[in-house]
């Protein structure tokens, strides 16, 4: 029978199972008859000058059957079961669309972009000609705005459902198993489009469809019920139900709605800058070290400030990271952040956001529940205009900005399609300056260094989550006065990164298969 085995090693010690076994020799924990050696759970605890590595590990003995660490769907064929119409190909749609098959009705994903390898093609273009592709593009493409930002895996969402279960899904289809077993799990760039292709083929080999360049532009009902979509303004396709998985920067969606009176509501969200350092001052100040060696991996840092009860922090933070153009129009500017599975770039970039609520910007309650799409929208056109009218990012040093003046000089950074030196407070609108400017003081006695002369910041970090919420029923999903339609994942305000995306997702297509096996309502 296995043992689990809790202990605190050394980086060095705990680099590898090589090196953990020998550790356990070393502490007479490793019996001359136990042969394998699983890693179970890893964290790293920088609090103290002395780092340690957190392992809970599993020994079996030789001989001894090692159950698999998870066991894959049986995806069976479901080309004659009924359609179901899923919206999106980002990881709410792909998962809500396996979770079907597993549950024998058939999905069609629809996805207005590019499959994930053709999407390339738009990036490259927005960063070398700073042309942007409004239907594919860093956020549109099959696999959403996760693909190309990155895959981190980290969540907080552990009460809306397993998120086990969506790691192994990640494992199945080609993820590397030390997601399921790092604190803080990441993909990399590098590796989300092979995953993702594998799903697509998934789908498509168990009888379901897949159809790239199909653009939502109406939705067909009848006496208050969904029958299906309308797409490129000229084909309407009919299912049972429609899963509406269109993600945060699907502006044309949420007009949509309105248009229609499919109710809509104002959500709160964050907005601001992304913050840039040299990876090695992070790594100095988070491992209080000159160098980090080779056993550590780039450091991280999660911050958090409230200024006069508004809400500062960091997000979607990218160790070894790239600062990307994440424009789905061509006269805006918005950035987000990546990295590959190495996380081996000279930098570390983070965002750096302050709350948006609805007493913030009383000048856009005009537009009802769209205030916040379109406060949204006049900041990164402010950008764009300070930028040059391209896809230049205004941008300033970050001492520079705590104290209100223009930077005479920018350093080197990972924005490719290049930086403007501009006073972000000409630009941003002073109730972000206002708290951005506290809450980086603030991080700036939290990390000792973080102020740094080469740290800059750069805007806008505007897509952090949805400015709508498509309210849902709490029971059955749907939306709240169409029936038959739901509303899914970030877009619709229900989550907030890949994880809790695809656990919407599943709980989505759970909740079609209960109602669709009841005669009464199906």
């Amino acid at each position: 029978m296995s043992k689990i085995i809790q202990i605190v090693a050394s980086p060095s010690e705990a680099f590898s199972e090589e090196t953990i076994q020998v550790f356990l020799k070393k502490k007479n924990l490793w019996e001359k008859d136990d042969s394998i050696l699983k890693v179970r759970k890893k964290s790293i605890d920088a609090r103290q000058r002395d780092i340690k590595i957190n392992l809970r590990v599993e020994i079996y003995k030789k001989g001894e059957e090692i159950p698999p660490s998870f066991i894959a769907p049986n995806y069976l064929d479901v080309s004659t079961k009924p359609k179901v119409i899923v919206v999106g190909a980002g990881p709410a749609g792909l998962f809500c669309a396996l979770k079907l098959i597993e549950l024998q009705l058939c999905p069609i994903v629809i996805e207005r972009g590019l499959d994930v390898r053709a999407r390339r093609r738009d990036l490259a273009n927005i960063n070398k000609k700073h042309l942007v592709n409004p239907e594919s593009n860093y956020c549109f493409g099959e696999g959403g705005a996760g693909t190309y930002s990155d895959g981190k895996l980290y969540t907080r969402s552990t009460k809306r459902g397993d998120v086990q279960s969506i790691l192994n899904t990640m494992v199945n289809f080609g993820a590397n198993e030390n997601i399921l077993t790092e604190a803080h799990p990441h993909i990399g760039t590098n590796k989300l489009p092979g995953i993702i292709s594998s799903m697509r083929e998934q789908i498509i080999a168990s009888g379901g469809e897949v159809r790239f360049s199909t653009k939502l532009t109406d939705i067909a009902s009848e006496n208050g019920v969904c029958t299906g979509v309308v797409v490129n303004n000229e084909e309407t396709i009919f299912s049972k139900a429609v899963v509406l998985a269109t993600g945060h920067s699907a502006r044309d969606i949420f007009y949509l709605l309105d248009k229609k009176h499919i109710t809509i509501e104002f959500k709160p969200f964050a907005l601001g800058v992304r913050a840039e350092h040299p990876q090695s001052v992070i790594d100095q100040i988070q491992y209080h070290c000159e160098d980090r060696g080779e056993y550590l991996p780039p450091a991280s840092y999660s911050l958090v400030e409230q200024v006069e009860g508004k809400g500062v922090y960091s997000f979607c933070m990218c160790p070894g990271g790239i600062i990307a153009p994440c424009a789905t129009d061509s006269e805006e500017v918005v950035t987000n952040g990546w990295s590959p599975s190495k996380r081996n770039n000279p930098w570390a970039n983070s965002g750096m956001v302050v709350t948006v609520n609805w007493e913030d910007i009383p000048e856009f309650h005009q537009y009802g529940p769209l205030a916040g799409l379109e406060f949204q929208k006049s900041v990164e056109h402010k950008c764009w205009q300070a930028g040059g009218m391209n896809q230049t990012a205004p941008a300033q040093r970050i001492i520079d900005f705590i104290e209100n003046k223009k930077s005479t000089s920018l350093p080197e950074c990972s924005y490719q399609p290049g930086l403007k030196s501009v006073n972000l407070q000409d630009i941003l609108p002073f109730f972000i300056t206002n708290a951005l400017r506290r809450g980086l003081k603030s991080f700036g006695k939290k990390m000792r260094g973080y102020l740094h002369p080469e740290a800059i910041i750069v805007a806008t970090e505007s897509r952090t989550s949805s400015p709508v919420r498509i309210p849902r029923d709490p029971l059955t999903l749907e939306h709240i006065s169409l029936k038959k339609f739901y509303p899914c994942g970030e877009g619709a305000g229900y989550a907030g990164g890949i994880v809790s995306a695809a656990i919407d997702g599943e709980k989505i297509a759970i909740k079609i298969a209960e109602r669709l096996a009841d005669p009464q309502l199906g």
